[in-house]
């Protein structure tokens, strides 16, 4: 005996039932994973030297290929700021897990990479530029002993 046409529609309504289950619950499972891959860890020292570094690097080497030396400050103390929010959430963990805008990731990245970039390209850096840092850097050390 064949399969009349109600089991043929049961059937049907079956499989379209299953398929939308299955898609949804592999849906959810997707949205779940996306989520936990949210769960940020603030940024380290470690992690922060190695920033701070790439936008020495990129600093010096942008100048010696006569890139304007503002320009490449701004990109490097943008992709610091960029790379702290993508990948720590803006949280740095000597600030107690703190979570900054990226203004101020921006404002601390030009400072510290200027101040790497010293040590390793000092030639590289107007010399306004180097006065501006070291000008601040006392202001820093002066508020650190209030």
């Amino acid at each position: 005996m064949g399969i009349n046409f109600y089991s043929k529609r049961i059937l049907k309504f079956l499989s379209f039932s299953f398929i939308v289950t299955f898609s949804l619950f592999e849906i959810i499972t997707i949205n779940k994973q996306l989520k936990a891959e949210k769960n940020f860890v603030a940024a380290s020292e470690k992690d922060l030297f190695l920033y701070r570094q790439m936008g020495a690097s990129y600093l010096c080497i942008a100048s010696r290929a006569e890139v304007d030396f503002n320009k490449g400050l701004g990109i490097a103390s943008a992709t610091f700021a960029n790379v702290i929010i993508g990948k720590h959430g803006g949280a740095i963990k000597e600030l107690g897990n703190e979570k900054l805008d990226e203004k101020k990731l921006y404002n601390a990245g030009t400072f510290q990479i200027v101040g790497s970039a010293l040590n390793i390209c000092p030639e590289s850096i107007p010399k306004k530029i180097k006065n501006d840092y070291e000008k601040r850097l006392k202001q820093l050390v002066k508020e650190r002993k209030k």
